[in-house]
């Protein structure tokens, strides 16, 4: 997309990373912060799984069978982006967003990530560990098979950050001063 196409379009941010990573509070904190639209993927997933009467363990199987739910969310994710001034919160969103102006990954050591989700979905340590262990498996495996996309390669990012090295104000400054850094050398 040629420099002036994107001027016009907007800003698109792409913010990817690791289940309890914090990807979302964040994306949805510069969003804020920015006056950006917000769009998750995440949340389309978890609303079907729910509309099913089923977990992220069994969506992540259901989907893993059958392309077309996550090519729905790709397709999502690059609608949103070509519409522009926008956050798109998504696993793939540096592969599937229309070529997003900053790709950014958030990630944190695993045993941090655990104490999240089970803090977040009030479950046991012992469940979100089991249960993420088999979502990122089955995530990693359908994300190759399905587009050739190896999501453990962060060859693609932008910016990457351990959002465990910072409290979650400071994070989102960081995040905030990367991105006006990056409008104002434009």
């Amino acid at each position: 997309m040629s420099e002036d196409k994107q001027t016009k379009r907007g800003l698109v941010i792409a913010i990817s990373g690791l289940h309890g990573s914090g990807r979302s509070t964040h994306a949805k904190k510069l969003a804020e912060v920015l006056n950006l639209r917000y769009f998750s993927t995440g949340a389309v997933f978890r609303n079907r799984a729910k509309e099913l009467g089923i977990n992220l363990e069994e969506m992540n199987r259901v989907a893993s069978k059958n392309s077309e739910f996550d090519q729905y969310l790709d397709n999502k994710a690059k609608e949103e982006s070509m519409k522009g001034n926008v956050v798109i919160d998504a696993t793939l969103s540096a592969w599937m967003a229309d070529n997003p102006d900053l790709k950014i990954f958030l990630t944190a050591p695993f045993h941090e990530r655990i104490k999240r989700i089970a803090d977040r979905e009030k479950i046991s340590y012992k469940d979100a560990e089991k249960e993420t262990k088999i979502r990122e498996e089955l995530e990693c495996k359908r994300y190759l098979e399905f587009y050739g996309v190896d999501i453990k390669d962060l060859t693609k990012y932008d910016i990457i950050i351990n959002t465990s090295s910072f409290n979650v104000n400071t994070t989102a400054n960081i995040l905030k001063n990367v991105v006006l850094t990056y409008m104002n050398s434009r």
